[in-house]
Order: structure tokens, then C-alpha cells, then sequence
């Protein structure tokens, strides 16, 4: 298998002092977010990340780690699906994306190792976001997540308080070599290079263009979005 990380972001919600870097770069307890995951990362011998702001400090950064560094030169008006979608020619295998600005137990791993597209979903995810963000702001930033006889039926809309999914997207998902292609060239039919990654997996799991089995993940997960994010992340990882 293949490792493709997306990093190409700023953190445009955390505080200035925290852009000094690229969003991946940043230190959660004094080691980024990336050095977090470097076990997990090296279990892959080919390796593709994608960069864009700050692009030079990150290429400095991971000088040793034997990546293939592609760089999304317009990563302030696109998202991560135009990042993704600018690997197409280096994909040549069954291929695992992890986003750059989460945290996870290296033991992921094992879930990922069936011949299938897969997503791991988090299941102790609204107990960990009530500390991380109190439950208000629960409603505003997860995402509804339906799994029906071990699949992906629906992904990326808005949940109410009424429609607590039983699950939450990690950011972390694998492709088959020719679903990972077979998405990329729908991507290109759509012409919106701003849609988000759960918006286009729905899309894509609507129109049929992929089957996508869950994975039950329990061990623990942090995302990296705002001070708070990083505050608890702090408190938590030791």
C-alpha cells in the first residue's frame, strides 16, 4: 500500500502565532502533529504528501523521511479533494489518505489491511467532542454518518440533536487503486475544486461511483482545527 498525507493547509482557525508553520508542523506538546503519526507513516514505503502553504519548512522538515513531496500551488481557493486529485499519476497501488492535522493510535493500521475501501470511523467520538468543544458547538461542526450492513450509505451532512450518529469521519480512508482512480476521474467531471471530502464521498457514494465498508475504530483520535482542539489534545496526549 501507499501513504498519501494532506497537508496543505494554514490552520486559518488557530490563533496567528500557530501560521508560523504549515498546519501540520504545529506542536501538540512540544512534537507536531505529524512527528505524532511518523510510526504509523513509516509503515509505507511509498510515501506522497501534499503541501501548499509554507510548503519549503514542511519539504525541510521531512527531508528524511523519503516523501514524495507534491505541492498544491493553489491551496488557498481549492480543498482537499483538488490536493488529493493532484497525486493521480503517482498512485500506482492500493492506497491509505490521512488528513495532516490529526492525531491517532498507530494500530489503525490493522483495520486497513483488508482488500476493500475502507473508512474508519471513530465510536467514542461524542463523548471526547463534548470535552474537547462543549455540546452546542457539536451541532454546528460534526457530521452525519449512516452505516448500514457494514457500509457507508450517507457521510458529510448535518446532524441535529434528534440524529446523534452512532459514528464520526476521522479524516483517514483507503481506496483500491482502481476505485482511488475511478474517484479522481469523477472529481474532474464536477468542476468544483472547493468541495470538501465528506461532501464528494456522499456524492460519490450517491452516484455509485465507489462502495465504502466502515471500520470501527475505538482507540483515540484528535483533530487539530482551534485552541480549544489543541488544548485538549494537549491534556490528553501525554
Amino acid at each position: 500500500m501507499q501513504i498519501i498525507v494532506l497537508a496543505a493547509g494554514k490552520g486559518s482557525r488557530l490563533p496567528k502565532k500557530y501560521r508560523r508553520v504549515p498546519k501540520c508542523l504545529v506542536k501538540v506538546n512540544s512534537k507536531s502533529i505529524i512527528d505524532h503519526n511518523i510510526s504509523f507513516i513509516r509503515k509505507f514505503s511509498n510515501r506522497i504528501i501534499i503541501s501548499g502553504y509554507k510548503y519549503k519548512i514542511l519539504e525541510n522538515h521531512l527531508k528524511d523521511q523519503n516523501f514524495k513531496h507534491i505541492k498544491n500551488q493553489n491551496y488557498s481557493s481549492t480543498n482537499m479533494v483538488h490536493s488529493l486529485s493532484l497525486a493521480k499519476k503517482f498512485v500506482k497501488d492500493d492506497v491509505v489518505i490521512i488528513y495532516g492535522d490529526i492525531i491517532f493510535n498507530p494500530n489503525i493500521y490493522k483495520l486497513l489491511s483488508e482488500k476493500k475501501n475502507l473508512l474508519p470511523v471513530n465510536k467514542t467520538w461524542f463523548k471526547n467532542w463534548k470535552e474537547r468543544m462543549g455540546e452546542k458547538k457539536i451541532y454546528e461542526d460534526a457530521e452525519y454518518l449512516k452505516i448500514l450492513n457494514n457500509k457507508i450509505i450517507e457521510i458529510g451532512t448535518k446532524i441535529n440533536k434528534n440524529k446523534i450518529p452512532k459514528y464520526q469521519y476521522m479524516g483517514i480512508m483507503k481506496f483500491k487503486k482502481n476505485s482511488f482512480h475511478d474517484i479522481i476521474s469523477f472529481y474532474k467531471t464536477i468542476h468544483n475544486k472547493k468541495i470538501d471530502m465528506t461532501t464528494f464521498l456522499n456524492l460519490c457514494i450517491n452516484k455509485k461511483i465507489i462502495n465504502l465498508k466502515a471500520k470501527i475504530y475505538k482507540s483515540y483520535w484528535y483533530e487539530i482545527d482551534t485552541i480549544s482542539d489543541h488544548m485538549y489534545a494537549e491534556k490528553k496526549i501525554k
